[in-house]
């Protein structure tokens, strides 16, 4: 009879080299410059911001049909949160500040993931308005129709890498190249 002491393990968390693989991909990613030039993103820390959120969003999203995710799921959003703050802190934000303003990216990224989610699964239209009220500042929403058009590709992408490919990081994100660019 085997030893029960495997009952006793902790669950196994997702390696250290996969989160940064994966975190450094969607921030890499939030960066492309195309974004800026080609989709009208605002090219400040704001719009970086949002593109980021926008990235991490669609990942998590993906990760959430995946049983087996939800350590990883919980690791990249930790790393989200610990990048934000480190940014924080090298901005210059004091001490004392950088709790509130912790809270409120935590807010801003449950209130953009919850209007994706709600959009994208309405249609096309609805997730280029969200799109643009929170990564255009509400204006032009023919670049949000673009960075639309983006968006369900790269979820398409991520809907077609099997389990294994997506938990183990070795992926990439569509190019975000406008259609006939």
């Amino acid at each position: 009879m085997p030893w029960p002491f495997n009952h006793f393990r902790k669950p196994r968390l997702p390696s250290r080299g996969t989160i940064e693989a994966i975190y450094g991909m969607i921030v890499t990613q939030a960066r492309e410059p195309l974004f800026y030039r080609e989709f009208g993103v605002p090219d400040t820390v704001n719009g970086r911001f949002d593109l980021l959120v926008l990235h991490l969003w669609m990942v998590l999203r993906r990760m959430r049909s995946v049983e087996r995710a939800a350590a990883l799921s919980q690791a990249l959003f930790d790393r989200f949160c610990d990048d934000m703050d480190a940014n924080l802190r090298e901005m210059g934000v004091g001490d004392l500040t950088v709790p509130k303003r912790m809270q409120g990216f935590g807010e801003a990224f449950y209130g953009r993931a919850a209007a994706y989610d709600l959009a994208v699964s309405v249609g096309r239209e609805p997730l280029a308005l969200a799109l643009c009220k929170n990564i255009l500042n509400g204006e032009h929403i023919d670049k949000a129709r673009l960075l639309t058009v983006y968006a369900e590709a790269a979820l398409a992408h991520l809907a077609g890498l099997d389990d294994t490919t997506l938990l183990g990081g070795s992926w990439k994100f569509p190019s975000p190249a406008p259609a006939g660019a």
